[in-house]
Protein backbone atom coordinates (compact mmCIF):
# COMPACT_ATOMS: atom_id res chain seq x y z
CA UNK A 1 0.00 0.00 0.00
CA UNK A 2 2.76 2.30 0.71
CA UNK A 3 4.71 1.69 -2.20
CA UNK A 4 1.69 2.20 -4.16
CA UNK A 5 0.55 5.32 -2.65
CA UNK A 6 3.84 6.70 -3.21
CA UNK A 7 2.74 6.07 -6.40
CA UNK A 8 0.22 7.98 -6.84
CA UNK A 9 2.15 11.10 -5.70
CA UNK A 10 1.68 14.28 -7.76
CA UNK A 11 4.95 14.70 -9.64
CA UNK A 12 7.31 17.68 -7.95
CA UNK A 13 9.60 17.35 -4.71
CA UNK A 14 6.95 16.02 -2.67
CA UNK A 15 7.13 18.86 -0.45
CA UNK A 16 4.07 20.84 1.21
CA UNK A 17 3.71 24.48 1.60
CA UNK A 18 4.62 25.24 5.22
CA UNK A 19 1.23 27.44 5.51
CA UNK A 20 -1.96 26.54 4.88
CA UNK A 21 -3.36 28.87 2.14
CA UNK A 22 -6.41 29.76 4.39
CA UNK A 23 -3.86 31.05 7.21
CA UNK A 24 -1.68 32.81 4.86
CA UNK A 25 -3.52 36.46 5.16
CA UNK A 26 -4.17 36.00 8.91
CA UNK A 27 -0.23 35.25 9.11
CA UNK A 28 1.02 38.09 6.73
CA UNK A 29 -1.60 39.97 8.79
CA UNK A 30 -0.23 39.41 12.05
CA UNK A 31 3.26 40.17 10.49
CA UNK A 32 2.81 43.64 9.44
CA UNK A 33 1.25 44.53 12.81
CA UNK A 34 4.18 42.86 14.24
CA UNK A 35 6.49 45.39 12.04
CA UNK A 36 4.31 48.59 12.72
CA UNK A 37 4.22 47.71 16.22
CA UNK A 38 8.03 47.12 16.27
CA UNK A 39 8.90 50.58 14.52
CA UNK A 40 6.25 52.40 16.83
CA UNK A 41 7.97 50.64 20.09
CA UNK A 42 11.64 50.73 18.85
CA UNK A 43 11.10 55.16 17.41
CA UNK A 44 14.54 56.42 19.10
CA UNK A 45 16.17 53.64 16.90
CA UNK A 46 14.44 53.52 14.00
CA UNK A 47 13.54 56.98 13.47
CA UNK A 48 17.10 57.89 13.21
CA UNK A 49 18.26 54.79 10.69
CA UNK A 50 15.25 55.72 8.37
CA UNK A 51 16.65 59.45 8.51
CA UNK A 52 20.66 57.96 7.58
CA UNK A 53 19.26 56.14 4.79
CA UNK A 54 17.12 58.91 3.27
CA UNK A 55 19.99 61.32 3.77
CA UNK A 56 22.31 59.09 2.39
CA UNK A 57 20.06 58.19 -0.56
CA UNK A 58 20.16 62.72 -1.46
CA UNK A 59 23.72 62.56 -0.70
CA UNK A 60 25.23 59.53 -2.35
CA UNK A 61 25.07 60.59 -5.85
CA UNK A 62 27.18 64.02 -5.20
CA UNK A 63 29.71 62.02 -3.18
CA UNK A 64 30.31 59.89 -6.19
CA UNK A 65 30.38 62.90 -8.73
CA UNK A 66 33.23 64.47 -6.49
CA UNK A 67 35.00 61.33 -6.09
CA UNK A 68 35.32 60.96 -10.06
CA UNK A 69 35.21 64.47 -11.25
CA UNK A 70 37.90 65.58 -8.86
CA UNK A 71 39.56 62.45 -6.90
CA UNK A 72 38.12 63.93 -3.54
CA UNK A 73 38.25 60.74 -1.07
CA UNK A 74 34.98 59.56 -0.34
CA UNK A 75 36.08 59.81 3.45
CA UNK A 76 36.73 63.59 3.17
CA UNK A 77 34.09 64.41 0.86
CA UNK A 78 31.35 62.79 3.04
CA UNK A 79 32.42 64.14 6.10
CA UNK A 80 32.61 67.76 4.62
CA UNK A 81 28.68 67.23 3.75
CA UNK A 82 28.00 65.66 6.90
CA UNK A 83 29.38 68.71 8.36
CA UNK A 84 27.54 70.97 5.86
CA UNK A 85 24.27 69.45 6.87
CA UNK A 86 24.65 69.90 10.54
CA UNK A 87 25.70 73.49 10.59
CA UNK A 88 22.36 74.03 8.26
CA UNK A 89 20.25 72.54 11.11
CA UNK A 90 21.76 74.55 13.64
CA UNK A 91 21.88 77.82 12.17
CA UNK A 92 18.07 77.18 11.70
CA UNK A 93 17.58 75.93 15.04
CA UNK A 94 19.50 79.49 16.48
CA UNK A 95 17.21 81.69 13.59
CA UNK A 96 13.76 80.41 14.51
CA UNK A 97 14.40 79.46 18.35
CA UNK A 98 14.48 82.66 19.93
CA UNK A 99 11.36 84.29 18.06
CA UNK A 100 9.43 81.35 18.76
CA UNK A 101 9.84 81.78 22.37
CA UNK A 102 9.28 85.00 22.08
CA UNK A 103 6.29 84.89 20.16
CA UNK A 104 4.65 81.63 22.42
CA UNK A 105 4.85 84.31 25.42
CA UNK A 106 2.95 87.05 23.48
CA UNK A 107 0.91 84.82 21.84
CA UNK A 108 -1.67 84.51 24.54
CA UNK A 109 -1.21 88.45 25.74
CA UNK A 110 -2.12 89.26 21.88
CA UNK A 111 -4.80 86.69 21.23
CA UNK A 112 -6.98 87.70 24.39
CA UNK A 113 -6.56 91.33 23.08
CA UNK A 114 -7.38 90.92 19.71
CA UNK A 115 -10.57 88.69 20.70
CA UNK A 116 -11.56 90.17 23.65
CA UNK A 117 -10.10 93.33 24.99
CA UNK A 118 -11.27 96.54 26.71
CA UNK A 119 -15.30 95.61 25.33
CA UNK A 120 -18.66 95.28 26.74
CA UNK A 121 -17.23 91.49 25.87
CA UNK A 122 -14.38 91.76 28.54
CA UNK A 123 -17.09 93.25 31.17
CA UNK A 124 -19.39 90.80 31.06
CA UNK A 125 -16.81 87.87 31.21
CA UNK A 126 -15.63 89.59 34.52
CA UNK A 127 -19.40 89.02 35.23
CA UNK A 128 -19.46 85.33 34.48
CA UNK A 129 -16.54 84.93 36.91
CA UNK A 130 -17.25 86.68 39.67
CA UNK A 131 -20.67 84.72 39.73
CA UNK A 132 -18.33 81.56 39.37
CA UNK A 133 -16.39 82.65 42.33
CA UNK A 134 -19.28 83.07 44.93
CA UNK A 135 -20.91 80.09 43.73
CA UNK A 136 -17.34 77.87 44.63
CA UNK A 137 -17.29 79.92 47.91
CA UNK A 138 -20.56 79.28 48.88
CA UNK A 139 -20.02 75.35 47.67
CA UNK A 140 -16.82 75.54 50.14
CA UNK A 141 -18.33 76.42 52.91
CA UNK A 142 -21.05 73.65 52.93
CA UNK A 143 -18.58 71.14 52.43
CA UNK A 144 -16.77 72.48 55.29
CA UNK A 145 -20.13 72.15 57.65
CA UNK A 146 -19.97 68.53 56.86
CA UNK A 147 -18.14 66.02 59.64
CA UNK A 148 -16.31 64.10 56.75
CA UNK A 149 -13.88 65.85 54.81
CA UNK A 150 -12.50 64.72 51.37
CA UNK A 151 -8.83 64.35 51.52
CA UNK A 152 -7.15 65.94 49.10
CA UNK A 153 -4.44 63.80 46.97
CA UNK A 154 -1.82 65.73 45.25
CA UNK A 155 -0.30 64.82 41.79
CA UNK A 156 3.13 65.66 41.29
CA UNK A 157 4.10 66.21 37.48
CA UNK A 158 6.89 67.05 35.68
CA UNK A 159 6.50 70.61 34.51
CA UNK A 160 6.29 71.36 30.88
CA UNK A 161 9.98 72.25 30.82
CA UNK A 162 11.32 69.18 32.36
CA UNK A 163 9.47 67.50 29.85
CA UNK A 164 10.42 69.88 26.79
CA UNK A 165 14.27 69.35 27.78
CA UNK A 166 13.64 65.53 27.78
CA UNK A 167 12.23 65.98 24.39
CA UNK A 168 14.98 68.18 23.32
CA UNK A 169 17.91 65.30 24.62
CA UNK A 170 16.37 62.97 23.04
CA UNK A 171 16.27 64.94 19.56
CA UNK A 172 19.47 65.74 20.04
CA UNK A 173 20.97 62.12 20.86
CA UNK A 174 19.08 60.78 17.35
CA UNK A 175 20.25 63.57 15.78
CA UNK A 176 23.47 63.22 16.36
CA UNK A 177 23.34 59.37 15.68
CA UNK A 178 21.47 59.68 12.55
CA UNK A 179 24.62 62.14 10.99
CA UNK A 180 27.12 59.68 12.54
CA UNK A 181 25.14 56.79 10.79
CA UNK A 182 25.00 58.64 7.08
CA UNK A 183 28.45 59.19 7.25
CA UNK A 184 29.10 55.75 7.32
CA UNK A 185 26.65 54.85 4.73
CA UNK A 186 27.84 57.17 2.42
CA UNK A 187 31.06 55.99 3.24
CA UNK A 188 30.66 52.68 2.70
CA UNK A 189 26.87 52.09 1.62
CA UNK A 190 27.42 51.21 -1.98
CA UNK A 191 29.93 48.23 -0.69
CA UNK A 192 27.66 47.05 1.72
CA UNK A 193 24.70 47.39 -1.52
CA UNK A 194 27.48 45.45 -3.82
CA UNK A 195 27.99 42.95 -1.50
CA UNK A 196 24.70 42.73 -0.92
CA UNK A 197 23.56 42.10 -4.61
CA UNK A 198 26.63 39.68 -4.38
CA UNK A 199 24.47 37.08 -2.45
CA UNK A 200 21.51 37.44 -4.13
CA UNK A 201 20.36 35.22 -7.52
CA UNK A 202 21.49 36.68 -10.74
CA UNK A 203 17.73 37.59 -12.18
CA UNK A 204 17.53 39.69 -8.72
CA UNK A 205 20.35 41.67 -9.01
CA UNK A 206 19.37 44.41 -11.82
CA UNK A 207 16.09 44.86 -10.08
CA UNK A 208 18.30 45.70 -6.80
CA UNK A 209 20.49 47.85 -8.46
CA UNK A 210 17.81 49.66 -10.18
CA UNK A 211 15.57 50.18 -6.94
CA UNK A 212 18.49 51.98 -5.93
CA UNK A 213 19.57 53.82 -8.49
CA UNK A 214 15.76 55.09 -8.97
CA UNK A 215 15.21 55.97 -5.33
CA UNK A 216 18.08 57.67 -5.38
CA UNK A 217 17.43 59.27 -8.22
CA UNK A 218 13.47 60.25 -7.35
CA UNK A 219 14.33 61.44 -3.78
CA UNK A 220 17.30 63.68 -5.36
CA UNK A 221 14.47 65.23 -7.79
CA UNK A 222 11.82 65.61 -5.39
CA UNK A 223 14.01 67.48 -2.59
CA UNK A 224 16.22 69.10 -4.84
CA UNK A 225 12.85 70.72 -7.13
CA UNK A 226 11.01 71.28 -3.66
CA UNK A 227 14.13 73.02 -1.76
CA UNK A 228 14.44 75.78 -4.83
CA UNK A 229 10.77 76.56 -5.12
CA UNK A 230 10.37 76.41 -1.41
CA UNK A 231 13.83 78.95 -0.80
CA UNK A 232 11.99 81.47 -3.41
CA UNK A 233 8.50 80.89 -1.20
CA UNK A 234 10.01 82.01 1.54
CA UNK A 235 12.15 84.81 0.38
CA UNK A 236 8.99 86.02 -1.25
CA UNK A 237 6.49 85.23 1.95
CA UNK A 238 9.57 87.27 4.35
CA UNK A 239 9.05 90.34 1.68
CA UNK A 240 5.56 90.45 2.00
CA UNK A 241 5.72 89.95 5.88
CA UNK A 242 8.22 93.23 6.00
CA UNK A 243 6.46 95.11 3.84
CA UNK A 244 2.97 95.19 5.70
CA UNK A 245 5.01 95.87 8.88
CA UNK A 246 5.13 92.13 10.74
CA UNK A 247 8.15 91.90 13.27
CA UNK A 248 10.61 89.51 12.46
CA UNK A 249 9.90 89.18 8.46
CA UNK A 250 12.94 86.77 8.14
CA UNK A 251 11.59 84.33 10.30
CA UNK A 252 8.08 84.03 9.16
CA UNK A 253 9.68 83.80 5.40
CA UNK A 254 11.92 80.80 6.89
CA UNK A 255 9.07 79.28 8.61
CA UNK A 256 6.67 79.38 5.43
CA UNK A 257 9.89 78.25 3.29
CA UNK A 258 10.02 74.55 5.83
CA UNK A 259 6.66 74.56 6.31
CA UNK A 260 6.33 73.53 2.63
CA UNK A 261 8.16 70.42 2.93
CA UNK A 262 4.99 68.95 4.50
CA UNK A 263 2.68 68.36 2.26
CA UNK A 264 -0.68 70.42 2.84
CA UNK A 265 -0.65 70.49 6.14
CA UNK A 266 2.32 72.54 6.44
CA UNK A 267 0.22 75.21 4.55
CA UNK A 268 -2.40 74.85 6.88
CA UNK A 269 -0.50 75.67 9.83
CA UNK A 270 1.72 78.60 8.37
CA UNK A 271 -1.40 80.39 7.29
CA UNK A 272 -2.57 80.19 10.68
CA UNK A 273 0.34 81.01 12.03
CA UNK A 274 0.78 84.49 9.53
CA UNK A 275 -3.22 84.86 10.56
CA UNK A 276 -2.45 85.00 14.10
CA UNK A 277 0.94 87.12 14.11
CA UNK A 278 -1.01 89.84 11.93
CA UNK A 279 -4.27 89.88 13.91
CA UNK A 280 -1.70 90.70 16.88
CA UNK A 281 0.83 92.56 15.35
CA UNK A 282 -1.45 95.04 13.65
CA UNK A 283 -4.47 96.97 13.49
CA UNK A 284 -6.70 97.28 10.08
CA UNK A 285 -8.28 94.56 8.87
CA UNK A 286 -6.94 94.69 5.42
CA UNK A 287 -3.07 94.43 6.43
CA UNK A 288 -3.91 91.56 8.29
CA UNK A 289 -5.40 89.45 6.01
CA UNK A 290 -2.47 90.43 3.35
CA UNK A 291 0.15 87.99 4.49
CA UNK A 292 -2.23 84.29 5.65
CA UNK A 293 -3.72 85.01 1.45
CA UNK A 294 -0.38 86.18 0.13
CA UNK A 295 0.78 83.04 1.03
CA UNK A 296 -2.00 81.25 0.26
CA UNK A 297 -2.29 82.52 -3.40
CA UNK A 298 1.79 82.34 -3.73
CA UNK A 299 1.98 78.54 -2.66
CA UNK A 300 -1.15 77.63 -4.70
CA UNK A 301 0.65 79.09 -7.66
CA UNK A 302 4.21 77.43 -7.01
CA UNK A 303 2.51 74.24 -6.25
CA UNK A 304 0.19 73.59 -9.34
CA UNK A 305 1.97 76.14 -12.17
CA UNK A 306 5.91 76.47 -11.27
CA UNK A 307 7.24 72.88 -9.80
CA UNK A 308 5.74 71.13 -12.40
CA UNK A 309 6.87 73.26 -15.21
CA UNK A 310 10.17 74.04 -14.12
CA UNK A 311 11.73 70.01 -13.76
CA UNK A 312 8.95 68.26 -14.77
CA UNK A 313 8.23 66.57 -11.76
CA UNK A 314 5.46 65.26 -9.99
CA UNK A 315 4.32 62.82 -7.61
CA UNK A 316 3.03 59.74 -9.37
CA UNK A 317 1.02 58.57 -5.84
CA UNK A 318 -2.12 59.60 -5.26
CA UNK A 319 -2.92 62.96 -3.34
CA UNK A 320 -5.66 60.65 -1.05
CA UNK A 321 -2.94 58.03 -0.43
CA UNK A 322 -0.20 61.10 0.47
CA UNK A 323 -2.44 63.43 2.69
CA UNK A 324 -3.08 59.56 4.98
CA UNK A 325 0.16 58.63 4.81
CA UNK A 326 1.25 62.30 6.83
CA UNK A 327 -1.50 61.43 9.50
CA UNK A 328 0.06 57.78 9.43
CA UNK A 329 3.63 58.17 10.05
CA UNK A 330 2.24 61.50 12.03
CA UNK A 331 0.78 59.31 14.81
CA UNK A 332 3.56 56.48 14.34
CA UNK A 333 6.42 58.99 14.83
CA UNK A 334 5.43 61.98 15.62
CA UNK A 335 6.43 65.47 13.86
CA UNK A 336 9.66 63.86 12.25
CA UNK A 337 7.25 61.50 10.84
CA UNK A 338 5.45 63.81 8.91
CA UNK A 339 8.64 65.20 7.66
CA UNK A 340 9.16 61.95 6.14
CA UNK A 341 6.12 60.89 4.87
CA UNK A 342 6.44 62.20 1.45
CA UNK A 343 10.28 60.86 1.08
CA UNK A 344 9.08 57.50 2.46
CA UNK A 345 6.43 57.38 0.28
CA UNK A 346 8.77 58.00 -2.56
CA UNK A 347 10.73 55.35 -1.84
CA UNK A 348 7.58 53.48 -1.31
CA UNK A 349 6.18 53.35 -5.05
CA UNK A 350 9.63 53.18 -5.99
CA UNK A 351 10.01 49.25 -4.85
CA UNK A 352 6.14 49.19 -5.36
CA UNK A 353 6.77 49.99 -9.20
CA UNK A 354 10.34 47.92 -9.57
CA UNK A 355 9.03 44.37 -8.52
CA UNK A 356 6.69 42.52 -10.22
CA UNK A 357 4.60 40.90 -7.86
CA UNK A 358 3.92 43.95 -6.33
CA UNK A 359 2.88 46.35 -8.92
CA UNK A 360 -0.55 46.18 -8.49
CA UNK A 361 -0.49 47.52 -5.65
CA UNK A 362 1.57 50.19 -7.35
CA UNK A 363 -1.18 50.64 -9.73
CA UNK A 364 -3.94 51.10 -7.01
CA UNK A 365 -2.01 54.28 -5.20
CA UNK A 366 -0.79 55.46 -8.38
CA UNK A 367 -2.69 58.55 -9.71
Amino acid sequence: MDDQSQQHEPAGDGRRPLVSPDLATPIYGLFVLGILYTLYVAHQIVLPIILAMLTSLLLSPLVKKLYINWRIPRVVSSLVLVILVLAGIAGITWAVAAPAVKWAEKAPQGISRVLVGESAIKRQIDRVTESAEKVAKSVEELSDSDKVKPTTVVLQTDSWRSQLMSKVRNAVAGLALALALTYFLLVGGDRIIKNLVRQLPRDQRKTVLRITRDSQHQIAQYLGVLALSNSAVGVTTGLMCWAVGLPDPAVWGLVAGLARFIPYLGVILTIALLAVVSAISLDALWLMAIAPFGYLALTTMVGFFIEPWVHGFRMAINPVVIFVSIFFWGWLWGPVGVLLAVPLMTVIQVVLKQIPTLRPVYRVIAR
